[in-house]
């Protein structure tokens, strides 16, 4: 797994043979190659020690990004291993941190158990979404779908007070939330989303239109998530751990300061972040 944190990226080797967590790893280093260069990354490895060809393997591939290893973690073999490729060892993985990975994902796949299909669609599958844009563009079509609500019925004229009317279509609508988004906590609107209050580092939000945080946004956010290129990110403080607008991702690399209301949004190819002054609302 590859993920940012507030201290950078984290490769993490947990629960998976090295060469299938790697190979899934770089083929995400390889779709932005550019976008981490630069940044500082640890590297953990649970599931088991990785061999002197395994190591250099991955050195190599980090190398070739520009992303600075500061060191691994790992059980106490690996120490040797990586003092001989003159890599720093930075002792026992941290089990708070492999352990949220198996919480996580247990969290995720109990609230899908309970999600509508409708709802389930909103989960982003990044292995998914790739291989669904791949195909979409080998059928010459658009990289992503455009969502089609149905028609809403018109109102029934002169209907009886006791007269049971049938349904309308669901409609985008805005979901407003007040008070703290804790880690594991998830949020998703076929719409906006509005949050007064902070979100946590672990909390995603997922909405098919725009994200409005009144506080500090330090978890995942994924506007646009049905492909609205021109969906927004809005928060009093924009310290995210992952950014997503449409298709575009950004991740944080422990950098990044936050300075006043700020407004993420769609440029080019890129997400860019300015401040919501200068960003035109």
């Amino acid at each position: 797994m590859l993920r940012g944190t507030s201290a950078g990226i984290e490769f993490v080797f947990a629960g998976r043979a090295f060469d299938d967590a790697w190979a899934e790893m770089a083929e995400r280093l390889a779709e932005r190659p550019d976008f981490y260069r630069g940044s500082q990354a640890t590297a953990i490895f649970d599931a088991e020690t990785p061999g002197d060809d395994a190591l250099l393997c991955f050195l190599a591939g980090v190398a070739t990004y520009g992303i600075d290893l500061r060191g691994i973690f790992g059980p106490a073999p690996i120490a040797e291993i990586a003092e001989r490729h003159a890599v720093t060892y930075l002792g026992e993985p941290p089990r708070p941190t492999i352990a949220s990975f198996g919480r996580k994902r247990a969290l995720r796949h109990d609230r899908a158990a309970l999600l509508t299909e409708g709802a389930r669609s909103l989960e982003p599958d990044f292995a998914g979404a790739r291989a669904d844009i791949a195909n979409r563009r080998a059928r010459g079509e658009a990289s992503v779908a455009k969502p089609v609500f149905g028609p809403v019925r018109p109102a029934v004229e002169a209907a009886p007070a006791s007269a049971v009317l049938a349904p309308v279509a669901e409609l985008a609508t805005t979901l407003y939330h007040r008070g703290t988004l804790r880690g594991g906590q998830t949020l998703q609107q076929l719409g906006t989303i509005v949050v007064v209050g902070d979100v946590n580092p672990g909390a995603e939000l997922v909405a098919t239109g725009d994200i409005l945080v009144f506080g500090t946004l330090r978890g995942t956010a994924h506007a646009g998530a049905q492909g609205d290129a021109r969906a927004r990110v809005y928060a009093l403080e924009l310290v995210p751990t992952q950014l997503r607008i449409a298709t575009c991702i950004a991740a944080d690399d422990g950098t990044r300061r936050a300075s006043g209301p700020e407004v993420a949004f769609i440029a080019g190819d890129r997400i860019a972040i300015a401040p919501h002054a200068e960003a035109g609302g």
